[in-house]
């Protein structure tokens, strides 16, 4: 999502608005998950202010949110419903905002760092989990997971304009796949 994709506020915003900061809120303060990145992100000297690193904005994209490189993550009030999808939202961008503050030449619209950022963001976030597998209709038992992420990365980088066409994409996943499902800074293992 690039700076300024939010919209004007929406008549009824208001109370979704402060029902997903209220969301927001509660995630940085208790989702074990988040606190580990933000201290990870830390010790890499990329330090954030929680106050001004974390948006909630109606979107007229039809995501949950999205990580902005320049500013930090927006969450999209009119997308997102549950404080599951919330925790699990800023999980996955602040892999992103993990990867961009430890590769510093990180360059997104590189199809192949990008790539490699949403399969570890899948993957490491919780996108993937039982759960929402489950509610998403996909209830495979072989190889569930490394399946979830790579169609969950596809999704994403079909937004990226540097990612090509349907037949690009699935290249970039699948020359990406095994590097960067088997990275899973700043854990030890898949959480």
């Amino acid at each position: 999502m690039e700076e300024g994709e939010g919209q004007a506020p929406v008549v009824g915003d208001a109370e979704a608005k402060a029902r997903v900061e209220g969301y927001v809120d509660r995630t940085l303060r208790r989702d074990p998950k988040t606190r580990f990145i933000l201290d990870k992100m830390e010790e890499f000297g990329c330090a954030v202010n929680v106050d001004k690193f974390f948006t909630v904005e109606h979107c007229d994209a039809s995501i949950a949110g999205g990580f902005r490189p320049k500013s930090g993550v927006v969450v999209c009030q009119n997308h997102v419903q549950t404080q599951e999808e919330v925790d699990n939202l800023l999980a996955h961008e602040l892999i992103h905002a993990y990867d961009h503050c430890r590769g510093k030449n990180l360059d997104w619209n590189d199809c192949q760092h990008h790539t490699c950022s949403e399969i570890r963001a899948a993957s490491l976030s919780g996108d993937c989990s039982w759960l929402f597998e489950t509610l998403r209709g996909n209830f495979g038992l072989k190889k569930q997971h490394q399946e979830c992420v790579k169609r969950r990365a596809k999704l994403s980088i079909a937004m990226n304009p540097a990612c090509g066409d349907c037949e690009e994409q699935q290249k970039a996943v699948d020359d990406c796949f095994d590097r960067c499902f088997a990275d899973t800074a700043p854990f030890d293992r898949i959480p």
